[in-house]
């Protein structure tokens, strides 16, 4: 599943062909949704506004449409008139005079009253999102010590949308590393110094991960690899899907194991068992 960095940078994409832009047309695959179709055609967008792994298309009659990719969705931009090369279905299509911006395979597709999206089940119940310009270190220190997170596995409660937006199986593994803690500690059970280390690598890691296009890795360590390591997918991070190869900090054998049944990330001698 995307998670917030990749997310954002689609809506980055997105906001490139379709903000202060006027839909042409627009089409639905559900056919619930189908009678917005007149109301939005002819409408300019205002924003595209991402709240964690959830995106917000605004339009200037204050309707929204609220889409989450889950775990199989993906938005492609072409030049309109333009079919992308996929077998993937069709469920969006947001035409402008020389734009398409298409959502294909997702299925958490509605339309809402700019004014009613404070009543979205998901959305209302969402944490801060981790790649806000408002959230501070601070302010995710202050959450691991709040009652309802703190007596919690630090690997369920990295996956918990309503402790943070946009958090997910990579980055759980990334940051943990990062902070140097092992995935079943809990919160209320942390130091203040490891508290305010872990709070700053969630701050750091999905920031990075936003601005590299999903590496998490240092530029420097990133950079080297790039020479001596093919493929993309092999070089991107320090312990996430490198199971049984050895830690680039510490030479140990990475593990992999199932947390929240979810597969997890870990280094025995850089995260170390209470």
């Amino acid at each position: 599943m995307p998670e917030g960095p990749e997310i954002r940078r689609a809506a980055d994409r997105i906001a490139d062909v379709l903000v202060d832009e006027t839909i042409e047309a627009v089409a639905f695959a559900f056919p619930e949704l189908q009678r917005f179709e007149v109301s939005l055609t002819g409408q300019r967008v205002m924003e595209i506004e991402t709240r964690g792994k959830a995106l917000l298309t605004h339009f200037d009659n204050d309707y929204a449409i609220y889409s989450h990719n889950q775990l199989y969705g993906v938005w492609k931009i072409v030049k309109r008139g333009k079919t992308p090369a996929t077998n993937r279905s069709l469920r969006l299509a947001l035409h402008t005079a020389s734009h398409s911006a298409l959502l294909y395979s997702a299925s958490d597709i509605s339309v809402w009253a700019r004014d009613d999206l404070g009543m979205h089940p998901f959305l209302a119940t969402l944490g801060p999102d981790l790649l806000s310009a408002q959230l501070s270190w601070q302010d995710i220190s202050e959450r691991l010590q709040m009652q309802r997170f703190a007596g919690r596995s630090l690997s369920a409660l990295y996956l918990d949308q309503h402790f943070l937006a946009g958090s997910g199986n990579y980055l759980r593994s990334e940051i943990l590393f990062c902070a140097g803690l092992y995935p079943k500690r809990r919160p209320c059970d942390l130091s203040k110094a490891e508290r305010g280390s872990l709070a700053r690598e969630t701050l750091k890691l999905p920031r990075r991960s936003y601005e590299t296009g999903g590496i998490t890795l240092p530029a420097r360590l990133a950079a080297s690899l790039k020479k001596t390591v093919k493929g993309f997918e092999r070089r991107r991070f320090f312990v996430f899907g490198r199971d049984e190869r050895p830690c680039y900090q510490c030479g140990d054998t990475i593990r992999r194991d199932s947390m929240g049944s979810r597969r997890i990330y870990w280094c025995p001698t850089c995260q170390p068992q209470p």
